[in-house]
C-alpha cells in the first residue's frame, strides 16, 4: 500500500484527513501532498479555517469535503478508496471544549466511530491523533498507562466528570477507549498518537495554551501574562517536526500510543521574552499566581507536569525534532503576525465536497 525508508515518512496512495483545515491537519495535508499522495480534508470549519488549505486547492490530487464527521449522511460523501485515515476532527484546544462541550464530546464518539468505519471500509491504516493533555501517562520505570493508574488494575485520582476540564478529558480519553476497543475486537489497523503542544504557522493565538496566548498578546500590545515566576519549562514541538512523527507513526502497525512532542526546555520567562523581541512589542511582563491544572489553568503537556517520553519513536521510527524553539518561534511569530482570527463557528448540513470560495 505504501513505501517507505527507515526514518523517513511513507507515500500512500490516497488519505483522509479530517479536521484538515485545523493547524495541524493543514502541515499533514501538505506533507502529505509532497510525498505524491491524494489528500481528501475533511473539515467542518468550526474551528479549522479555509486559509490553512486555501495553498492547496489548485494542487493535482487535493479535495475539500466541507462536512462535519458526526453527520450520519457524511460516510455516503466520503467515497474513498483510502489507504490511510488521519482523524483529527473535533475541537482540539480546552478553549474550544469549554465554547463547544457537546460537539466536543460528539466529536470524540460519533466521529471517531465514522472516521474507524471509514478505515475499516477500505482496509485503511488509522490512525487516532490525541493529546497528552488529557490522556498520557505513564511510570517512572514502566510502560504507558493512564496517569490515574496506580499500577494494580484500579484508578485512582481520576479527572472530575463535572469538574472545569472534564469535556476536553474526557473527550480524549474516550476516543482513546473506542479506538483500543474497535482495534480489538475487530483485529483493525488503528493506532494513537498522543502530541505535546505544537506551534509554528497557521496556529492559531486563541486556543489558551501558553505560547499562543504570549502570542496574541504580544501582537495585541497586552501585558504578557507569566504565571508563577516564570521559571515553568515549556514542551513545544514545531508543526513540521509533529507532523513528520505522525506520518511516521502511520506507517507502522503499532497499537501502543505513541508520545509526539519536544522535551520541556524553554521557560516561560524566556519564551516571553523572545516573543517580545521577535513581534518588537513593548508590552509588559506580568507575573501572576500560578494556575491549578484543574482549575482552568493553561495547558502545555500531560496532568503530572513531565515531558513526553519520546524513545519510543526515536528507537523504532528514528524520529526526533529537528527544530529549535528559537528558530520555530521567530518562524511561528513571523507567520502568525499577519494572520486573521479563527473563522466563526460554522454549521455544516450535508457538504457539497467543492471548495469553498
Amino acid at each position: 500500500m505504501f513505501t517507505t525508508r527507515p526514518g523517513r515518512p511513507p507515500s500512500w496512495r490516497r488519505a483522509l484527513v479530517t479536521g484538515g483545515a485545523g493547524f495541524l491537519g493543514s502541515h499533514l495535508c501538505t506533507r502529505l501532498l509532497d510525498a505524491g499522495t491524494e489528500v481528501d480534508c475533511l473539515d467542518d470549519l468550526t474551528t479549522g479555517r479555509p486559509g490553512n488549505v486555501e495553498h492547496l486547492a489548485a494542487r493535482p490530487g487535493f479535495r475539500f469535503l466541507h462536512l462535519d464527521i458526526t453527520d450520519p449522511c457524511a460516510p455516503d460523501a466520503v467515497t474513498g478508496p483510502y489507504d490511510l485515515v488521519l482523524h483529527l476532527a473535533g475541537p482540539g484546544a480546552p478553549a474550544d471544549c469549554r465554547r463547544r462541550p457537546l460537539k466536543s464530546l460528539d466529536a470524540a464518539g460519533l466521529g471517531t466511530r465514522t472516521a474507524l468505519g471509514l478505515a475499516d471500509r477500505d482496509g485503511a491504516r488509522f490512525l487516532l491523533v490525541s493529546s497528552a493533555e488529557a490522556c498520557d501517562g505513564r511510570g517512572d520505570d514502566g510502560p504507558p498507562r493512564s496517569p490515574w493508574d496506580d499500577g494494580h488494575g484500579d484508578t485512582a485520582d481520576a479527572p472530575d466528570p463535572i469538574g472545569p476540564l472534564h469535556t476536553y478529558a474526557e473527550a480524549a480519553r474516550f476516543a482513546e477507549a473506542l479506538v483500543t476497543a474497535h482495534a480489538g475486537a475487530r483485529a483493525s489497523n488503528a493506532g494513537i498518537v498522543r502530541l505535546y503542544p505544537s506551534y509554528g504557522p497557521r496556529m492559531r493565538t486563541d486556543d489558551g495554551r501558553t505560547l499562543s496566548t504570549l502570542i496574541h498578546h504580544a501582537l495585541a500590545g497586552a501585558p504578557l501574562t507569566v504565571p508563577g515566576d516564570g521559571s515553568r519549562p515549556l514542551s513545544v514541538c514545531y508543526a513540521d517536526d509533529t507532523a513528520e512523527g505522525i506520518l511516521l507513526v502511520a506507517a507502522s502497525r503499532s497499537v501502543r500510543p505513541v508520545d509526539i512532542g519536544a522535551d520541556p526546555e524553554p521557560t516561560v520567562a524566556e519564551v516571553a521574552r523572545a516573543v517580545l523581541g521577535l513581534t518588537g512589542s513593548h508590552a509588559p511582563l506580568e507575573f501572576t499566581d500560578a494556575p491549578e491544572r484543574r482549575s482552568g489553568g493553561p495547558f502545555d503537556g500531560r496532568p503530572d507536569g513531565r515531558g513526553p517520553d519520546t524513545g519510543f519513536a526515536r528507537e523504532l521510527y528514528g524520529w526526533v525534532p529537528k527544530v529549535s524553539w528559537r528558530e520555530g518561534l521567530a518562524r511561528t511569530v513571523t507567520a502568525v503576525s499577519g494572520c486573521p482570527g479563527p473563522a466563526p463557528a460554522t454549521t455544516a448540513g450535508h457538504g457539497t465536497g467543492r471548495w469553498l470560495p
